[in-house]
């Protein structure tokens, strides 16, 4: 892979172009053969001067893909040229010229700072070419401030960061003579070179002997050395020391396991420095996208002021603010927050409030209501009330007993006659139970639309609805589990909205920080809360709680989440997208070993079987959904099955073109491995 450096600068005039033409001249003296870039120039002829200097023979349109006249920061020259900047223009450039080039300088305009486009900067061009970064200092006074506060701001914002040279040293100064010294003290980067003043530097003799002056001061074989993966020696430190979930580890230890180190935007990177989509939102968390700098910033922003305060006893803004936010956009009646930090734990939380609820009321209630096939988390209650004996039958002897109804999952129920049209009563079992023993059901628990975990069971319209009627007729809680089905994830924000219900608790997790950082919620009403109200003696707290309970950088990044929901409308963008996704699933139909193809907004499950007219699965033994996914890496896509069944659960910002992408890996690895 041909190696490209960027070279940025403190700030205007610290020789971002001599040192460019200076470093090219040293590549090519060693034979090098040395490409250069200028993305955006406003005013000057520094472009034609590194052609020139460098002798390159590349297109002007390659090496400049921009010009304006005035010399202006890139976002207001070429606004005022009326002229639009595509960066798809700048990528491409970029590419082509690394195909020919061993090395490639790109300049930058400015600084990091510098702005290109609205919400744009030079820091993100440099994080979206995905190169390290040079940074040219000057050498006299007021370099300190400028080089810290630019190697820092790199640092935070993802930025590989080679290392610092101190341009045009004279040494005459006080400031000139310590400057070194003190930068090597505070860098966290290396300070590379102190590049001594040339005179008539822009003349071919001046740039000679800068050339010669920094390659004797800089370690070239720094640049271009490929950087040692550190791979081999993190997989065999992960199979000495981790235990991962939902693993088998015997398999595991086989294995030649990924092992990602960044991420950007829909893709992330492991670290062999190849990229993948991320088919699975980093298991179904992801919403904007990885490094989303509103995000990145208000994360960045509160932990200036506190990382972390406890809600025992005390209070702090952003679980307050997040809580009236989340109250404000659940479905209407939802009125008090209580935080935690995982589904299950919101989940938890959920049946403990249902339970003591009852019994502040003096009631006898105590037995909840669940569906076959059901997943709420690996916490004992949780899975008390989990319907998925993979998971849940080894701990058996630990549960409390519950009542289980059937889903209403049509592709496998054995009286239904014509699929996809139901035509069985899927809400019998509830009505049955709800009939004879509601006086002793504290509560519904359910995932609204579709069951999750246990293979992207979608549900008949209507029928989440007709739950929410029977539970209120019966004075029977509703528990909506929207974990996975909430922040997007069906459509709608929330699952439930779709029905226009409104349960009595509703927990989420996953996407409410978009990715982030660990945060759950239960959302309950006020006659639940209300219920809990009493003199401290009698006792009726709700006594429960976790030590990091609406951590405040948890609740920085879930309120910037929310507030991206609506600078973006992301819900509005996601409805084409939802349906381009059902058109281009159509085709997996063909397919000889597609059973079934169920989706919800942006939730996708595809069930193989081996024989389609008897619906027969695939034996456990055999890891179909396992090779699938394995094969879709090879085509660039990460993907995590359910058993037979391959899920697709892309981050709700991807792009159509990264959705064909995703479609396409998909179909080519289920066409490979059933044959």
């Amino acid at each position: 892979m041909p190696k490209a450096i960027f070279i940025t600068a403190t700030d205007t005039g610290a020789g971002k172009t001599v040192i460019s033409c200076a470093l090219g001249l040293a590549l090519k003296k060693k034979g090098i053969d040395v490409g250069v870039m200028k993305p955006f120039q406003c005013s000057g002829n520094d472009a034609d001067f590194l052609i020139k200097t460098l002798e390159i023979k590349d297109e002007k349109s390659l090496v400049n893909p921009y010009y304006a006249k005035e010399p202006l920061a890139p976002y207001v020259a070429f606004k005022r040229a009326r002229i639009k900047i595509d960066l798809e223009k700048i990528f491409n450039a970029y590419k082509e010229l690394k195909k020919r080039h061993e090395f490639l300088i790109v300049e930058g305009a400015g600084g990091l700072l510098v702005p290109i486009k609205e919400n744009y900067l030079t820091a993100d061009l440099i994080r979206d070419l995905d190169i390290p970064a040079l940074i040219v200092a000057r050498a006299g006074l007021g370099t300190l401030n400028h080089s810290l506060i630019t190697q820092r701001y790199a640092l935070d914002y993802g930025i590989k960061v080679k290392g610092v040279i101190l341009n045009g040293f004279k040494g005459k100064t006080l400031a000139e003579k310590t400057n070194p010294r003190v930068l090597r003290d505070f860098l966290d980067v290396p300070l590379l070179a102190v590049v001594p003043f040339v005179k008539n530097v822009n003349s071919k003799k001046g740039l000679s002997a800068l050339a010669k002056e920094l390659g004797r001061s800089l370690s070239l074989e720094s640049l271009l050395k490929k950087e040692r993966t550190r791979t081999k020696r993190l997989r065999s430190d992960d199979k000495l020391y981790l235990w991962h979930p939902f693993t088998q580890m015997k398999d595991w230890i086989k294995d030649r396991p990924l092992i990602i180190e960044e991420a950007k935007g829909c893709y992330l990177k492991d670290t062999e420095g190849r990229w993948y989509l991320d088919g699975v939102s980093s298991l179904w968390v992801n919403v904007h996208g990885h490094r989303k700098p509103e995000i990145d910033a208000a994360i960045a922003m509160q932990m200036r002021k506190s990382a972390h305060s406890t809600l025992l006893g005390l209070a702090h803004p952003p679980a307050i603010d997040l809580a009236r936010e989340l109250v404000r956009i659940a479905p209407y009646g939802l009125r008090k927050v209580f935080y935690s930090d995982s589904g299950s734990s919101a989940v938890e939380i959920a049946l403990k409030m249902a339970y003591q609820y009852w019994q502040h009321l003096g009631s006898r209630k105590r037995k909840f209501i669940h569906l076959e096939n059901a997943y709420h988390g690996d916490t004992i209650g949780a899975v008390s009330v989990g319907g998925i004996d993979l998971f849940h039958k080894a701990y058996k002897d630990l549960l409390f007993d519950s009542y289980t109804i059937d889903s209403p999952y049509c592709y496998r129920c054995p009286t239904k006659k014509l699929y996809p049209l139901c035509d069985v009563d899927c809400l019998g079992g509830l009505r049955e139970i709800l009939e004879c023993e509601h006086e002793q059901v504290a509560a519904l628990i359910v995932e609204p639309l579709v069951q999750g975990a246990s293979g992207m069971l979608a549900w008949p319209k209507g029928i989440y609805k007709k739950m929410a009627g029977l539970c209120k007729k019966y004075n029977v809680l509703l528990i909506a589990d929207e974990v996975a089905v909430g922040i997007g994830r069906t459509g709608t924000m929330f699952a439930s909205e779709q029905e226009e219900v409104t349960p009595d608790i509703l927990c989420l997790a996953k996407g409410i920080t978009a990715g982030y950082l660990p945060l759950a919620a239960t959302l309950t009403t006020n006659e639940i809360f209300d219920a809990f109200l009493g003199e401290h003696k009698e006792q009726k707290t709700f006594f429960h709680g976790h030590t990091y309970t609406g951590n405040p950088l948890a609740c920085a990044a879930a309120l910037a989440n929310l507030q991206l929901f609506r600078k973006e409308k992301t819900l509005k963008k996601l409805q084409p997208k939802i349906k381009f996704l059902s058109k281009e699933l159509e085709r997996f139909k063909r397919l000889e070993h597609t059973g079934d193809i169920r989706q919800k907004g942006f939730m996708v499950g595809i069930e193989l079987v081996k024989d389609r007219l008897t619906k027969e699965p695939y034996p456990w033994e055999e890891k179909i959904g396992i090779k699938v996914c394995q094969k879709a890496r090879e085509y660039g896509v990460i993907l995590r099955p359910l058993g037979n069944v391959i899920v697709l659960m892309p981050p709700l910002a991807i792009s159509k073109e990264e959705l064909s992408q995703l479609l396409g890996a998909a179909y080519k690895a289920i066409s490979f491995v059933t044959g």
